[in-house]
């Protein structure tokens, strides 16, 4: 099988890229910039901006890919800074991918959401289907790409699915996501042993570590479409308030110098993001379980963030 994923050199594509190859198949991946990697067994890299219709046409037709894997997308506190590069990208490449998909016959689209979906007012755990009314550029790009792969599903019978993720923290650095700050007390507390957080400590969004993230991607891939009674699902995995991700932190480090310092716009955001998430109708359609708390995170991260960073490190002095 061949598969084609955008927007591969950010924090789920690279991943992504690494368990396709892994298990043999055929990847096609893409990117507004390539990496300097060697060239690896069935990995191709190509330049892809999806919000040119043209170069989506000419990779899509070039490539004809079995599979896509939609992730390219400018992410929520960056895309409040350049709103407009955010609905191009977010809103206009979706609506390309999807038509190339449907003219070119994929015989799978698959693509993720998220939590920015929401608005404030929500119920406590908020379930797959309520009013959606987010706040930022990204989630209401999210919001209408949802309703386009269900759409091209029911006009067109394109197989299109996809999970809306909560806030994912993994062994990277952080990439402009609102949810960043739960990321950056693991990456500061490991290279500065002190992180001042953008949020309140009693800020509580739900997150998933990125392992269960790729898994829930994968099971939701696989899974026969006819157990399959929507197009778009949410996942949940924990849910903890900002200090207690801090204390998990410290717990694992020793001490650590975490404080708290809200930032007006963003702390606007996570406030109108869920607390938690109902997940009940993936975990009866396909299966899906979360395999990781935020102790089991935080054991399993912190030695991958001291490689992480070692790496960066021995990277930059190569340079000079």
């Amino acid at each position: 099988m061949k598969i084609l994923i955008t927007g591969a050199r950010g924090q789920i594509g690279h991943d992504l890229v690494t368990t396709f190859t892994a298990e043999g198949f055929d990847v096609i991946a893409t990117d507004l910039r390539l990496p300097a990697h060697e060239p690896q067994p069935r990995l191709r890299w190509d330049l892809l901006d999806v919000s040119n219709r043209e170069q989506v046409f000419d990779i899509m037709s070039a490539h004809r890919p079995d599979a896509v894997f939609h992730l390219a997308a400018i992410l929520s506190a960056r895309g409040e800074q350049v709103p407009a590069t955010t609905y191009d990208v977010n809103q206009s490449g979706t609506y390309h991918m999807l038509e190339a998909a449907r003219e070119l016959g994929v015989a799978r689209f698959v693509f993720p959401s998220t939590i920015a979906v929401y608005g404030p007012g929500l119920p406590d755990p908020t379930p797959d289907d309520v009013p959606l009314h987010p706040t930022t550029m990204y989630g209401v790009t999210k919001v209408a790409g949802e309703l386009l792969c269900e759409y091209y599903h029911r006009r067109y019978g394109l197989d299109t699915r996809g999970v809306r993720f909560p806030g994912l923290i993994s062994a990277s650095l952080p990439g402009g996501g609102t949810s960043d700050y739960a990321l950056f007390m693991y990456v500061d507390g490991v290279r500065h042993g002190r992180y001042e957080a953008f949020c309140r400590p009693d800020t509580r969004i739900p997150l998933m570590y990125m392992p269960d993230g790729i898994r829930a991607l994968l099971e939701l891939f696989r899974a026969p479409r006819e157990r399959l009674s929507r197009c778009i699902y949410n996942i949940a995995a924990f849910s903890p308030t900002a200090a207690e991700i801090a204390a998990s932190v410290q717990r694992a480090l020793g001490h650590v110098d975490i404080t708290f310092a809200p930032d007006p716009v963003k702390q606007a955001i996570l406030d109108s993001w869920p607390r938690a998430l109902d997940d009940g109708v993936a975990r009866a359609d396909w299966g899906w379980r979360a395999g990781y708390d935020l102790a089991a995170m935080t054991d399993d991260l912190i030695p991958r963030i001291r490689t992480l960073l070692a790496e960066s490190a021995s990277a930059l002095d190569h340079e000079h």
